[in-house]
């Protein structure tokens, strides 16, 4: 993907006397920020009032929804949500999965993870359990295109370089994403390629990260 380049700004956060890169600061971000509105106040009574057909009820049961906490822009803490698509018990199984790890770093990405029901597996091949997240797109949490955000465990385990993947919003799609996904095992390559997607990005770059991931998606491409 060519990507053009853009003077990056560099700004102190966070307290820990480290150094992130943001080419935006922390405004608008062209097609990738939606700011909140009354608009959100109808998202906001759809999602509560979301039901899933019955076939996803009867494989993942309830709640449909799942929250989880993530964190976000210069390591701020939200409620993150998406489609259950594991079973209720999967946190607790997760300790005796650990050694079947596929990613090499914090995060945890498992092929065949025995946790994920049915139903869970066909939402997760055509990315359809990420849709709740356009909610925290409304809500000003993240962004359409962005690094993802990881979980407060994740990100304590960060390298202090890796950090400054969160040097913006983070988004639902990123160049990550259209790049391999969970076909790239080194969590090391994923950050650079979050850091790169920062240091150059454009509003055209963003947008050609939106077609890709329609691509990447109808491809099932490194989704399970």
């Amino acid at each position: 993907m060519s990507i053009s380049s853009r003077t990056v700004r560099w700004r102190r956060w966070s307290g820990d006397g480290h150094l992130v890169c943001d080419p935006r600061g922390a405004g608008a971000r062209g097609v990738s920020t939606a700011r909140p509105s009354r608009g959100s106040l109808c998202a906001s009574a759809t999602l509560r009032d979301l039901r899933y057909p019955r076939p996803a009820r009867f494989g993942t049961g309830k709640p449909i929804l799942y929250r989880w906490r993530v964190v976000g822009l210069r390591g701020r803490y939200f409620t993150g949500y998406k489609f259950r698509t594991m079973e209720r018990d999967a946190e607790a199984r997760r300790h005796g999965l650990e050694s079947l790890n596929e990613m090499a770093g914090p995060v945890f990405k498992m092929r065949d993870d025995p946790r994920v029901t049915g139903i869970g597996r066909l939402l997760r091949r055509f990315s359809l359990d990420e849709l709740p997240q356009l909610w925290s797109v409304l809500k000003g949490d993240m962004s359409l295109v962005g690094p993802r955000p990881p979980l407060r465990t994740e990100w304590e385990n960060f390298e202090p370089w890796q950090r400054r993947k969160l040097a913006v919003k983070p988004g639902i799609t990123c160049l990550w994403q259209v790049s391999g996904r969970s076909d790239i095992r080194d969590f090391s390559e994923w950050v650079r390629l979050d850091i790169e997607y920062i240091e150059r990005w454009t509003t055209w770059l963003d947008l050609k990260i939106l077609l890709a991931t329609g691509a990447a998606v109808v491809r099932s491409k490194g989704a399970y």
